[in-house]
């Protein structure tokens, strides 16, 4: 079978594998249809994602078809359509126990720590695939994992009916966020650089946006919320500025979530925290988010709307990945697409 390996930074080819087999009844094998190309798996492309090894198979964003069961699987069966929770974990130690398997000290992440999903069959354990409604459409289904992203963002910062969001960045994870946190009957504000992006926010339910670039995003969110700043700040861009920023405009009793990896130290004072009590959360992965994301999008109450952009086939990879290293203001979400 094919699949896609990054062997070195800045190159990817198609390599031959064995399709893989069964070996534990607990098992499933399924025929990949789409994996979605994510910021993670350009920055293993690039060789700076700072959690992955080379060589590796990437891809995460998973969604196929069932086409065989280990002999223990109760939950699913030949011909359904599933999408892969792509996160492994021990289950005993301290963040186990606390029901955070995604910050396990033995996570192993699928197309980070081991080979993932862009290939044309993958074996997964049953807890890692979750059935989705056939008459679901395959480019919808693929986008349950980043909605998953948006999910626990949403769930760290406790966004609640009537809370006044900001969320940093307008790319497809600040997308994400957005659509949950309006199911979660939230007023929300985006920032961004890129006047597409800020469109794209705008038409899918963004109540108002701020070009980062063309006035005070202080001023303009104080005017906003009468002077109370907003409850929750979710930064999907993750620079010390924008960190910084979200300690400043955050309101009183208020909650700032962290999103993204970067690795430059912030500079905030400490009284704004305790003077202002806030609230603050990392966010990575998802945990136990993947229920409700499926039955958002078995339901139609979430939908892509225009945040699939780009596809290619298999075996136009390597064009697929410089064209999204190549256009960034023109893809949000780029497809593989395995037929």
């Amino acid at each position: 079978m094919k699949a896609v390996q990054v062997p070195e930074a800045y190159k990817i080819q198609i390599i031959g594998q064995t399709k893989p087999e069964i070996q534990q009844n607990n098992e499933v094998l399924v025929k990949v249809k789409r994996v979605g190309i994510c910021g993670s798996d350009m920055h293993i492309y690039h060789g700076t994602n700072p959690l992955a090894t080379l060589p590796r198979v990437v891809g995460h964003e998973v969604t196929g078809e069932v086409i065989e069961v280990g002999s223990s699987v109760k939950s699913l069966e030949i011909g359904d359509h599933v999408v892969v929770e792509p996160i492994n974990y021990c289950g005993e130690c301290y963040a186990c126990r606390k029901g955070r398997p995604n910050v396990c000290k033995e996570l192993s992440v699928f197309g980070v720590h081991e080979d993932g999903g862009m290939r044309e069959f993958i074996v997964l354990p049953e807890k890692q695939l979750h059935a989705v409604d056939k008459k679901l459409n395959w480019d919808e289904a693929v986008l349950a994992e980043p909605y998953t992203i948006g999910a626990q963002a949403v769930w760290r910062g406790n966004v609640e009916k009537g809370d006044t969001v900001l969320i940093q960045g307008c790319g497809p994870i600040g997308i994400c966020v957005l659509k949950l946190a309006k199911i979660a009957g939230a007023t929300v504000y985006m920032t961004d650089l890129n006047e597409e992006r800020l469109t794209f926010a705008k038409t899918s339910g963004a109540d108002e946006v701020i070009h980062a670039g063309k006035e005070s995003i202080k001023d303009r969110l104080l005017e906003l919320t009468s002077d109370e700043g907003v409850n929750v700040v979710i930064d999907a861009v993750g620079l010390p500025a924008t960190v910084e920023l979200s300690i400043d405009v955050v309101s009183p009793a208020g909650s700032v979530v962290i999103l993204g990896f970067d690795e430059r130290p912030f500079a905030i004072a400490q009284l704004p925290i305790t003077k202002k009590e806030i609230n603050i959360a990392g966010s990575r992965l998802q945990t136990n988010q993947f229920g409700k994301v499926v039955s958002l999008m078995n339901s139609g109450a979430l939908k892509s709307d225009g945040l699939i952009t780009h596809k290619f086939s298999l075996d136009d990879v390597q064009e697929a990945f410089a064209f999204v290293e190549n256009n960034p203001d023109k893809v949000r979400k780029a497809l593989i697409v395995f037929e």
